[in-house]
């Protein structure tokens, strides 16, 4: 007896399930503080320059980094050196740029710690990937939420930058982490048939509202340092969520830890007042052992496996492009909020209910017009108001402008954030069963790795403010293009093997998933899917 039938008969869709869709929620409000808080912390006011040598009867003209000076009656104008500044802050609001003048030259300043926390993600991928192998998924879902949360609380007490760049490290630890491993936990406890809708709703919701709340919690704040104080405090009841949560159960079968396995599903029988006989549990720990017997002469593939073959070495390269692509994308749209002709509060706040809108629009279409067309169209959709943000930007008046630029960026950001979302299942569905755990974190790790250009990109706008909106454009025209080298996975029978994954869409054509022919598959009738 497998372990999908002894969870049903304990309750795959009960008060078990319901308390772990609660604490998945409140995972996702955390994460989005968490990811986005460098963004909320650092917004810059409109800013001018001052020098107390200069007295201000002699400014003829002020600047955000410079000034011109005409000393006494004569007639040559000479540049006066910025001292400090002027700011006119947006709902009172001091932000870690106005109190440490992290302005002008030295704005790079925010784009090192921004870079800094990213280095810390392929760090904590690969630290906390191993903990959740080796101790369990539980512990190490903790310990990441811990992490980036004390790197938060740390961040509020730094006063220069090497401070400053280390607790952003520290922080950039818990990115993608904090979140996947309590989407697995809740991936495994969940009745099958109820997966993508749960899973696509509460992360679409939540993390909508966390985004949506997160800059008017600041505002109310009224300062960074408090603001990353009060989002920290979501941590706790995550750590007490450890005494109620279950470790996953498929985790402990494949540590041969049959005795807590069964222990876990007995809580969540007792949990869901059902009443399981001890024969059930019996059958389902011989099974488990008489199967690992079995596959204990097997040879085990490996992920370095995937780049010793022409057609898998192919795919996994594209996938660490698009990983690296749409990444890099979805963080310059999301974060690029500033000087666009209306305050980065309302503008990230408007925006960001984007994620429901594209749940929703996955959820709907993802199955019927195929992964390749969802990740293709959604890169396109993303680079063709992306452009049209950058046209507004160059050639019309951004403050009058302003409502045609929040509704370029909603839907730009809407198209890169049904492209990430979309991909982590396409990606998934690629990558062969036997390293897919493996394959899926290296992905991401390479991902998060090119992430550290994100803030240098969006520095660009400095010295031309459409240029983060180019870049942009161009790379998700890129990742559409390469899109189409890839295999559609719909309706088809998923690599279990390398050796099946060497074998899968030989013979499909880039322009096939186009027809209804090409997204049927001639295997629709032995259907495996990951959902």
């Amino acid at each position: 007896m497998d372990f999908d039938r002894v969870l049903e008969k304990c309750g795959n869709f009960s008060r078990y399930q319901f308390l772990l869709m609660c604490m998945f929620g409140l995972v996702n409000i955390y994460s989005s503080f968490h990811y986005f808080s460098q963004t909320i912390i650092s917004f810059t006011p409109n800013h001018s320059c001052i020098n107390a040598n200069i007295p201000n009867s002699s400014i003829t003209n002020v600047e955000k980094c410079s000034l011109e000076w005409v000393p006494g009656n004569e007639s040559i104008v000479t540049d006066g050196e910025c001292t400090e500044w002027s700011y006119t802050k947006e709902f009172g609001y001091e932000s870690i740029s106005t109190e440490l003048n992290w302005v002008c030259d030295d704005t790079v300043k925010l784009a090192i710690g921004q870079s800094l926390f990213y280095v810390g993600s392929v760090f904590g991928t690969i630290l906390f990937g191993y903990l959740a192998d080796k101790y369990g998924r539980l512990p190490a879902m903790i310990l990441s939420n811990l992490s980036g949360a004390v790197g938060d609380f740390a961040t509020s007490y730094t006063y220069d930058l090497t401070q400053f760049a280390i607790c952003r490290f520290i922080s950039g630890l818990a990115t993608d982490t904090c979140f996947y491993l309590m989407y697995i936990m809740v991936f495994e406890y969940i009745r099958p048939s109820k997966r993508t809708f749960t899973l696509n709703f509460i992360t679409g919701l939540f993390y909508c509202v966390g985004l949506m709340i997160a800059p008017w919690m600041a505002v109310w704040v009224g300062h960074w340092r408090i603001y990353l104080r009060v989002v920290s405090t979501p941590i706790l009841a995550i750590i007490m969520s450890g005494l109620v949560l279950c470790e996953s159960a498929q985790w402990l079968l494949t540590q041969k830890k049959y005795d807590e396995a069964i222990k876990c599903l007995k809580k969540v029988a007792k949990l869901n007042k059902r009443e399981v006989e001890e024969s059930v549990f019996k059958e389902f720990e011989e099974y488990y052992r008489h199967k690992a017997e079995k596959e204990e002469n097997k040879s085990a593939d490996t992920f370095i496996g995937m780049f010793k073959t022409p057609r898998m070495r192919t795919i996994t390269i594209i996938l660490f492009v698009k990983s690296m692509i749409i990444t890099l994308s979805y963080d310059i749209v999301s974060r690029n909020m500033e000087g666009l002709g209306s305050s980065p509060f309302v503008l990230f706040s408007i925006t960001s209910f984007c994620y429901i809108p594209s749940a929703l629009t996955i959820m709907c279409l993802q199955n019927s017009i195929g992964r390749k067309a969802m990740a293709i169209g959604s890169l396109l959709l993303a680079a063709v108001f992306t452009t049209v943000t950058g046209c507004i930007i160059a050639f019309r008046d951004m403050e009058t402008s302003a409502v045609l630029l929040i509704g370029m960026t909603l839907l730009a950001r809407y198209g890169a954030v049904m492209a990430y979302e979309a991909e982590a299942q396409y990606g998934a569905e690629l990558i062969p069963t036997s390293v897919r755990a493996q394959g899926v974190a290296n992905v991401h790790v390479i991902g998060y790795a090119l992430s550290f250009l994100t803030s240098y990109i969006i520095f660009l706008g400095q010295y031309f403010k459409p240029l983060p909106s180019i870049i942009l454009s161009v790379i998700l025209v890129i990742g559409a293009v390469i899109s189409l080298l890839l295999p559609e996975t719909l309706n088809r029978k998923l690599p279990d093997s390398l050796s099946d994954g060497e074998k899968f869409g030989v013979g499909e054509k880039c322009f096939d998933f186009l027809t209804s022919k090409g997204r049927k598959g001639e295997d629709n009738q032995n259907v495996k899917d990951v959902n």
